[in-house]
């Protein structure tokens, strides 16, 4: 692969997702995009990036965007978040009117494991209360498959608690299917994060989790003012253990004492 091809294809990754691809990362070209060669007939890298270059279209685009963007998930990753959520939830449900529903953004919810796990959370913690929960993603082939909630033992067993398995799954056959009920609290969208984000309304909670890491300083700092303009006044923001907001905006500040959660500055001010 020349230099020629390797800024064609980052250069369109960057540019549709904000993912920012050094030049060391050749391998993850070489290793995920056979299945796009193949798929439009073309015999080499070289030869995708000179279509790119000369014959640019939406269907090739989008295949090589969602070939090279992560979609590693599990079951109620990290822990801490989740636990944090547990104790909020009920917070903020005893300062809405009882018929309002909370509601929990996950953005790149991948395969759907991160916003099941919040629907369990809600559905333990919360009983009969409304809770609305988006999940977004720029991936449509991941947003399929989230939507279908169903999951191989394998996936199951990464996180997912055995009573929560038993109280919220159902099986059929080597699979595991999420309850009906679950399926219902959860809507999935397509959506890039570098888009308009106004229309997805406010949250009183958004997982934006593990996303950060690929972008760089401007890109981070446009994503986190965007999200933090969809959030209540006394809402969080869940980010990554590697992710910060601190020198990147100042919309948001860390919650103190609590790794990963961030609140609208506004609300800090006000304290």
């Amino acid at each position: 692969m020349n230099a020629d091809t390797f800024g064609e294809i980052s250069g369109l990754v960057r540019r549709r997702a904000g993912i920012v691809l050094t030049p060391d990362k050749n391998y993850l070209l070489e290793t995920r995009l056979g299945p796009v060669l193949q798929r439009f007939g073309l015999p080499t890298l070289d030869a995708l990036g000179a279509r790119l270059k000369s014959m640019p279209g939406e269907a090739m685009e989008r295949a090589v965007v969602e070939a090279l963007t992560t979609h590693e998930s599990s079951f109620f990753r990290d822990g801490k978040p989740f636990e944090h959520l547990a104790r909020l939830l009920p917070k903020l449900a005893a300062t809405r009117p009882a018929g309002q529903p909370l509601r929990i953004w996950s953005a790149a919810c991948s395969t759907g494991q991160e916003p099941y796990s919040i629907a369990m959370l809600a559905a333990d913690t919360l009983p009969g209360r409304r809770v609305e929960i988006l999940a977004t993603d720029i991936s449509r082939e991941v947003l399929e498959r989230a939507k279908e909630g169903c999951f191989t033992q394998f996936e199951v067993q990464r996180g997912l608690p055995i009573r929560s398995l038993m109280k919220h799954f159902k099986q059929d056959g080597p699979r595991w299917r999420v309850a009906a009920e679950l399926r219902a609290m959860v809507r999935f969208e397509e959506r890039n994060l570098l888009a308009d984000l106004a229309a997805v309304g406010k949250f009183d909670a958004i997982f934006c989790r593990n996303v950060l890491i690929y972008f760089d300083a401007p890109t981070k700092t446009r994503v986190l003012e965007a999200l933090g303009r969809q959030l209540v006044p006394d809402g969080v923001l869940y980010l990554g253990g590697a992710e910060t907001v601190i020198g990147l905006t100042d919309r948001l500040l860390p919650v103190l004492g609590e790794r990963g959660v961030y609140a609208p500055a506004a609300r800090r001010a006000a304290a």
